[in-house]
């Protein structure tokens, strides 16, 4: 065989010999993704990670943008005032204030809306939280499987009637019900001291904070009940078995162990569930009566951060200088505050308390 250059000891001149030693082109585009495999996932947990936080500042920061004239007029008055007036058909008149154009006679003061967010937020959670622990924990430690499955399913299908729906059963079935029947009874025997005094009389017809409180409190159990099942699954059965081996009753293992061992994730799901609470917005604006005012008892009509927003837009939009939709705005800002400040409020409490599959009573 002829060698290269005719001198011994060199290459042989074989076919294809710039090839030899090299693997072919499928293989080495294997090979190049193995190599770059971990980059690609590690590039891919990055946006991952990145495009929900960019997404959260860029919609806080147009609402702040959008929000900063309402700022610079209404102040500091706009988290304590009570007064809410835009001025439209009162006055006509435009004027500018620092700046800023504005109709004449147009104050704005949100305590009330804040208010009623927050209050009926925390009756729906007052309500909804020990009737999703008592259901998750039937579910998964009393009921047969055979009874427990499809009870579940229909748990988890009330989650995703629409809110409208609820709305009008809350606003033409269940308000007046108990407008009618039950509450009553309530404001009947209610003892006239400073703080139950706001659960006596009038009762209204229907429309109001404890109706829109406990249709809230409806429509986030299944999210935390179906939670709280899932995680009560998890905890493992030697430490139940255990201690009921050690004579404690049902109520004691739920309370000593099964609890204590997803103490942080019933949190979470609690959580979950107040920011549906906080948010919600056509149930709320049906049932509550959007009434800018805080009701002088918990029967009758009140509204909140998103009911207003909706139910005042279209009358903002009329306004030709742009102060009441940038006022919206400023509300609609109120309401992320609240929602980044109780979701920072659960982590701490969460980190403060444990983690899911901790140690009975670790922290």
């Amino acid at each position: 065989m002829a060698s290269v250059g005719g001198a011994a000891g060199r290459v042989p001149a074989t076919p294809h010999a710039e090839y030899v030693g090299k693997p072919p082109a499928p293989r080495r585009v294997a090979d190049f993704l193995r190599r770059n495999e971990e980059h690609a996932w590690r590039g891919t947990a990055w946006i991952a990670v990145v495009l929900p936080l960019a997404a959260l500042a860029f919609a806080v920061s147009v609402l702040a943008v959008k929000a900063w004239p309402a700022i610079r007029v209404n102040g500091w008055y706009f988290l304590y005032g009570r007064t809410w007036t835009d001025g439209i058909g009162a006055y006509g008149a435009t004027v500018h204030t620092d700046g800023v154009a504005h109709l004449q006679g147009a104050k704005f003061g949100a305590w009330a809306i804040i208010w009623g967010t927050v209050v009926s937020s925390l009756i729906a959670i007052v309500i909804a939280v020990p009737l999703s622990i008592g259901a998750a924990f039937a579910l998964t430690e009393r009921l047969p499987s055979w009874i427990s499955r499809p009870l579940g399913f229909t748990i988890e299908i009330l989650a995703g009637i629409p809110s409208v729906v609820i709305g009008l059963w809350g606003i033409l079935t269940f308000g007046p019900w108990l407008a009618k029947n039950v509450y009553p009874a309530i404001a009947d025997h209610m003892p006239n001291v400073p703080i139950l005094k706001y659960f006596r009389n009038p009762v209204g017809g229907g429309e109001g904070l404890l109706s829109a409180g406990i249709v809230l409190a409806l429509m986030i159990v299944p999210i935390i009940a179906s939670t709280t099942r899932d995680l009560f699954q998890q905890v493992p059965p030697l430490p139940k078995e255990g201690a009921s081996a050690l004579g404690m009753t049902d109520w004691e293992v739920a309370s000593k162990v099964t609890l204590p061992w997803v103490r942080s994730g019933i949190i979470g799901a609690t959580v979950l569930g107040l920011g549906r609470a906080l948010g919600e917005t056509i149930a709320v604006a049906m049932i509550g009566g959007a009434i800018l005012h805080i009701p002088p008892t918990v029967y009758l009509p009140f509204t909140t951060v998103a009911a207003t927003i909706l139910t005042q837009l279209d009358g903002a939009l009329t306004d030709g200088t742009g102060f009441a939709v940038a006022t919206l705005a400023e509300l609609a800002l109120v309401l992320a505050v609240i929602s980044v400040g109780v979701n920072l409020l659960a982590r701490l409490i969460i980190n403060r308390t444990g983690r899911v599959g901790a140690p009975v009573g670790g922290a």
